[in-house]
């Protein structure tokens, strides 16, 4: 068993949101064989806790005008690994530092990969955008949280 057309298409569109986002290193992984929970993984990384904040709004959003909502979000108040179970599939949004030591590419190495359309692999690594943004998303100064 393959990855369903949907599931592919709602990870190309995960994928391209992530991107514009200036996710990096977006990879996706066909893990129906070995998952009956969901069809694809969708990976990327994010600087620090505002720009993989910023990416997880981008990808619900752009999920959402797709009709599809997420079941699950975990990790959003850290946001250093924030996973957001859409059903058939499953997007992790990690801080660099996360990605590199859980490795859940290493760990997922046997599932082959989905084939990510150019404008779909990530960013230029410039997330200077976002550094105008505190930890709660609201631009900077503009938002007392004590």
């Amino acid at each position: 068993m393959t990855a369903t057309e949907r599931a592919i298409e709602l990870t190309i569109i995960a994928a391209r949101a992530a991107s514009d986002r200036k996710a990096g290193e977006i990879i996706a992984l066909d893990v129906s064989e070995q998952l009956v929970l969901t069809d694809a993984f969708v990976i990327m990384s994010g600087r620090n806790d505002r720009h993989v904040k910023a990416i997880v709004d981008a990808v619900e959003e752009a999920l959402h005008k797709e009709g599809v909502k997420a079941i699950r979000r975990e990790g959003l108040a850290e946001a250093h690994w924030v996973l957001l179970d859409f059903g058939d599939i499953v997007v992790h949004v990690q801080q660099e530092e996360d990605r590199t030591f859980y490795a859940l590419e290493r760990l997922w190495k046997d599932c082959p990969a989905i084939e990510l359309p150019a404008d779909a692999r990530g960013g230029d690594g410039d997330t200077s955008e976002f550094d105008a943004y505190d930890e709660y998303g609201f631009a900077a100064g503009t938002y007392d949280a004590s």
